[in-house]
C-alpha cells in the first residue's frame, strides 16, 4: 500500500527513489534498532518495495521504461471507464468546437484585412494620392460607445501603455474586426448572408487549402461562430497597449460613424454593457545494486 501511494502521488519516480524515502521513513519510526539490525531491515524493505512494484506493474497499475516507473492507476469496472471515456469524449469534442470557431474567426479576420487593403488601393489609384490623414484609422483600433450624457474621465500612464476609463453610465467597447464586418468586408459570411459573387471573391483572399472552409461558412454547414460577453459597466475599465497588438500594420479603414458595434477580434470577443441590458520489462536484480 506505501509503495502504491507514493507512486501515486510523484506520478513519475524511479525504484531508487521509492525504497530510499521508504527506508527513511521506516528508520525514523524505529531508532530503538542497532545498527547491525538497522541494515538488515534497510535490505528487506527494498525487497519488499522491488516486490511490491512487480507485482504493481503485473496488475498494469504502474509502468516501467528503463529505470523510470509511471503511474497508470488503479484497475476500474467497465461502467466507469465507460463513464471515463465518454466524459473525455465529451471535452475532446468541446476543444474541436472551440478551435473550429477560433479557425472560422481567424479566416474572416484574413478576408475582411485582405478586402480592406484591396478597397484602400483602388482608392488611392482612383484618386491618384495617399488619403488625407485625418480621414483614415489605423489598425489595430477600439471604439469606445456610450451616451453622450455619460461623463468619461480617461488617465493615460507615462509610457501611453495603459489607459484607464471610468464611466457613470452603461458604455460598449467595438473592436476593427467588428467594424470591418459590418462594413462588408467579410463578404457577409460572418451574418450568413454571402452571395455567389461574393463567396468567389472570399474563396480567393485565403490559401487554398482554407477554400473549402470559406465555403461551408457561407453554406452555414458549421455551428456560429460568434459569442457575446456582457458584463457590468464598472468604472475603472483598464485598456493595455498590448490589447491591440494584434491588428493589420499599415492598413488604413476609413472612419465610419455611429459606433455601435460588439468586438470578436480571435478568440475573446469584447462586448462590455451596463446590468440593465443585460515497456514493459520486469524489474532486475541490477535495479536493485543500482
Amino acid at each position: 500500500m506505501k509503495v502504491c501511494e507514493k507512486v501515486q502521488r510523484k506520478g513519475t519516480t524511479s525504484y531508487n527513489e521509492v525504497a530510499d524515502e521508504l527506508v527513511a521513513e521506516f528508520s525514523a519510526a524505529d531508532n530503538h534498532i542497532l545498527p547491525n539490525e538497522s541494515a538488515y531491515d534497510q535490505k528487506n524493505i527494498r525487497r519488499r518495495v522491488y516486490d511490491a512494484l512487480n507485482v504493481l506493474m503485473a496488475m498494469n497499475i504502474i509502468s516501467k521504461e528503463k529505470k523510470e516507473i509511471k503511474w497508470i492507476g488503479l484497475p476500474t469496472n467497465s461502467a466507469q471507464e465507460c463513464q471515463n471515456l465518454e466524459v473525455e469524449r465529451q471535452r475532446r469534442l468541446e476543444r474541436i468546437k472551440q478551435k473550429q470557431a477560433q479557425l472560422q474567426e481567424l479566416i474572416l479576420q484574413q478576408i475582411a484585412f485582405k478586402n480592406l487593403v484591396q478597397r484602400n488601393r483602388q482608392a488611392e489609384q482612383q484618386a491618384r494620392r495617399p488619403p488625407p490623414s485625418n480621414s483614415v484609422i489605423h489598425l489595430p483600433f477600439i471604439i469606445v460607445s456610450t451616451s453622450r450624457k455619460t461623463v468619461i474621465d480617461c488617465s493615460i500612464s507615462n509610457d501611453k501603455f495603459e489607459y484607464l476609463f471610468n464611466f457613470d453610465n452603461t458604455f460598449e467597447i467595438h473592436d476593427d474586426i467588428e467594424v470591418l464586418k459590418r462594413m462588408g468586408m467579410a463578404c457577409g459570411l460572418e451574418s450568413g448572408s454571402c452571395s455567389a459573387e461574393d463567396l468567389k471573391m472570399a474563396r480567393s483572399l485565403v490559401p487554398k487549402a482554407l477554400e473549402p472552409y470559406v465555403t461551408e461558412m457561407a453554406q452555414g454547414s458549421i455551428g456560429s461562430v460568434f459569442l457575446t460577453a456582457a458584463g457590468a459597466a464598472s468604472n475603472g475599465t483598464r485598456l493595455s497597449a498590448s490589447d491591440l497588438s494584434n491588428g493589420a500594420e499599415g492598413a488604413l479603414a476609413t472612419s465610419s460613424s455611429g459606433s455601435q458595434y460588439s468586438g470578436s477580434r480571435v478568440e475573446t470577443p469584447v462586448s462590455c454593457a451596463g446590468e440593465d441590458d443585460q515497456d514493459e520489462d520486469d524489474f532486475n536484480e541490477n535495479d536493485e545494486d543500482d
